[in-house]
Formats: C-alpha cells, sequence, structure tokens
C-alpha cells in the first residue's frame, strides 16, 4: 500500500518517538510543578521551545505552544483582532484553512466584525496589490495562509506581509502545510504571527505552535493557570513539545529538490493516463510534495476508491477537514472552476521521498483508475481544461 495523503497526517517518524519517550516515562513530571519531577519536565519544555523558536528565527518567549494548528489559528486570529482597538475590520483570502475561515466568521457573528475575503486568480494566487486595497484604516488584522492545503499553492507571503506592515496591520499567516517543506523563517517572512501543527511533519497528532511577535497584544481563548505566558493556559504537553521541535529539525534535512522532482513525475503520470486531467493550483510554485487534480466526467471519490482496491495507493479527495461535505470545494469555486468539475478532484501528498519507479506507477495506476470508473450519470463529461491560467 503507497499512502499519498500527507497532507492529512503523517506518521510519527521514529527518531520523534525516540525523542518523546523519556518525557512520557521517568521525566513525566508537570512543568509547572515546584519539585524535582516537575524542574526536569520544565528544563524538556524550555528546551523544545528554544529549538522550535531556532528553525523559526524567533526568541523563545514568542512560541506558544498549543494542541495543534486548529487552535494557533483560532489563538492568533481572535486573540489579535479582539485585543487590538484599532478597528473592527479584518481581511483574509477566499481559500483559507477552516481554522481561520471559521474563526473570521466567528468575529462577524458574535463581535460584530466586518471581513472582507480578497479573491485569488486560477492559480489561488493573492496579489499584492488585491490585498492592499482591501486595507482599511479600521483593519486590525490580515491573515493569509503560506501554502494551500487543498491545492498546493504556495503564497507570495513576504511580500503580502509587507503590504500589511506599511499600512501597520498586524500579518498572521497559517504554515501548518507548508512546515517541514518551506523555510519558515518569520524575519524573512516578516510576519506577525505564524501557526504550525506537528502531525503534518512526522510528530503526533495534538500538538502545535503559534509564533506571536514579542509586543503584538494577544487575547486569550484558553484561560485557566495562565501557562505560556499568560497567552494559553493548561498543562504543558512536554512529550508533545519534544517530539515538534524533533521533527521540524529533521524536515529541515530532507531533501525537498528530491521531493519536488517525484512530484513531477507522479504528475506527468497521472496527466499521460488520464486524459482530460489537470493539476489545479499553481503549476510550479507549490509545495514539493503536493499534486492534485480534477478529472472531469468523474467522480473523485470513485476514482480514489478503485485506486485503493485494485491498486493499493491512498489518495483524497481534498481536505480532511471537510470529508463527508456534499458541497463543491470553496478553494477550487474560488479558483474559478466549475462546481460538477470540482466535484471531482482528488489530491496526492507525499510524506518521505519515494522511490521514482513507485511514484510513477502510482501515477499510470491513477489513470487507469479513472478508466475503469468512466464518467458518472449526469457529469460533465466535455469540461476537460482547466480554467484560464492554471
Amino acid at each position: 500500500m503507497l499512502y499519498l495523503d500527507a497532507a492529512a497526517t503523517t506518521p510519527v517518524r521514529r527518531e520523534v518517538l525516540e525523542a518523546m519517550w523519556p518525557y512520557l516515562t521517568g521525566t513525566f513530571g508537570n512543568a509547572s510543578s515546584h519539585h524535582s519531577y516537575g524542574e526536569a519536565a520544565a528544563a524538556g519544555l524550555a528546551d523544545a521551545r528554544a529549538r522550535v523558536a531556532a528553525v523559526l528565527g524567533c526568541r523563545p518567549a514568542e512560541v506558544v505552544l498549543t494542541s495543534g494548528g486548529t487552535e494557533a489559528d483560532n489563538l492568533a486570529v481572535k486573540g489579535v483582532a479582539l485585543a487590538r482597538p484599532r478597528g473592527r475590520h479584518v481581511v483574509t483570502s477566499a481559500i483559507e484553512h477552516p481554522a481561520v475561515e471559521e474563526s473570521c466568521a466567528y468575529l462577524e457573528r458574535l463581535h460584530g466584525f466586518e471581513v472582507t475575503r480578497v479573491g485569488v486568480d486560477a492559480t489561488g494566487t493573492v496579489a499584492p496589490d488585491d490585498l492592499a486595497a482591501a486595507l482599511r484604516d479600521d483593519t486590525t488584522l490580515c491573515t493569509v495562509m503560506t501554502a494551500n492545503n487543498e491545492i498546493g499553492t504556495v503564497q507570495h507571503v513576504a511580500a503580502l506581509a509587507a503590504v500589511a506592515r506599511e499600512r501597520g496591520v498586524p500579518f498572521h499567516t497559517d504554515a501548518v502545510q507548508a512546515a517541514g517543506s518551506l523555510d519558515l523563517d518569520v524575519r524573512t517572512l516578516g510576519v506577525d504571527s505564524l501557526a504550525i501543527s506537528g502531525h503534518k511533519l512526522g510528530a503526533p497528532k495534538g500538538v502545535g505552535a503559534l509564533y506571536v511577535r514579542r509586543g503584538l497584544r494577544l487575547e486569550p481563548v484558553l484561560h485557566g493557570g495562565g501557562q505560556e505566558r499568560g497567552r494559553r493556559s493548561g498543562t504543558e504537553d512536554v512529550a508533545g513539545a519534544v517530539g515538534l521541535a524533533r521533527a521540524l529539525e529533521l524536515a529541515a534535512t530532507d531533501d525537498h529538490v528530491a521531493l519536488a522532482a517525484a512530484r513531477d513525475v507522479f504528475v506527468a503520470a497521472v496527466l499521460a493516463g488520464a486524459p482530460g486531467a489537470f493539476l489545479t493550483g499553481h503549476p510550479t510554485r507549490r509545495l514539493p510534495g503536493h499534486a492534485s487534480f480534477c478529472v472531469p466526467g468523474t467522480s473523485g471519490e470513485s476514482v480514489l476508491l478503485r485506486l485503493e482496491q485494485d491498486h493499493g495507493v491512498v489518495g483524497s479527495p481534498g481536505s480532511a477537514c471537510a470529508a463527508g461535505s456534499d458541497e463543491p470545494s470553496a478553494v477550487l469555486l474560488a479558483c474559478g472552476i466549475d462546481p460538477e468539475v470540482a466535484a471531482t478532484s482528488i489530491r496526492f501528498t507525499f510524506s518521505d521521498l519515494p522511490h521514482l519507479e513507485e511514484v510513477e506507477k502510482a501515477g499510470f495506476a491513477v489513470g487507469r483508475a479513472v478508466g475503469d470508473v468512466g464518467a458518472t450519470p449526469g457529469s460533465t463529461a466535455s469540461v476537460s481544461s482547466p480554467p484560464s491560467g492554471v
């Protein structure tokens, strides 16, 4: 079985488990306890925080440890918006992860905020000029993701953040999908906050982190014991933090150039074997291990089922966070793709570097699965080309 759904989750790396093990056994204390067990745990937590900070290019005190990317995004969006008196206007993009989109909707619904959702082009790219046009004197936060989980497009985050900074607006980026694949040095990106999640890069589920620039006001979302310098209450997950730090360090040494080359072999095989299919997202400025397609005239779910059952290849119809929804992908619709065609989407994402022969074989297997399924009744089989610009 070939697992190609790393955007949903990844297996925990052996080195990560080994780093975590002491903090799940002998060094099990509560890091807030004032005795030897607690002090040992606190030392491990401090070391893990410093190592995460080193990867992100920030100070350890600027790292808030969370339960994952969803909490980190919620804390950034709600926390910054509710803490700043500048105004009640938020700017985001039309293709954000639900953790950001729903946080913005919450601010609209319960706190009287106005949210401007900037559109994207056919490749899923936000133009800096469009972002600049959306900013106002009362804009209190701007949030655009680093890389999209459904289509893999990588944004010009540094340019977008510079636009917001020129207007004095804090800029948050959801970097959950980008962590482990792209350089997330916050000094280079120029962002004010940045969210990551461990289980996308070989750490366990249930741990993540939020970079918060020193001096940026943040209203807590969770209240209690005042951990994380009062920004996120809750007993610290020391083992999880250690695992996150180790996974980030390991990912930084992965061969992302070779991974992108393997992805390109896979894309070529899929397009050769499935006539009418087209790549979604940006053709070149995309995550190195990400390939997503629409296959007009088919059912994406049926193709994936046949692919797994007959060929041993596991993929996804899109975001795991929207699994079970009958609605077409909001991301694909924002890119100008017809709703019926959007329903044919399939996504393949790599968690490690596979053999090129294996990748090419899997790509051609997609084509065979598409042929086996054939056109579904009532499908738009005649739509065989992507929107302009893809």
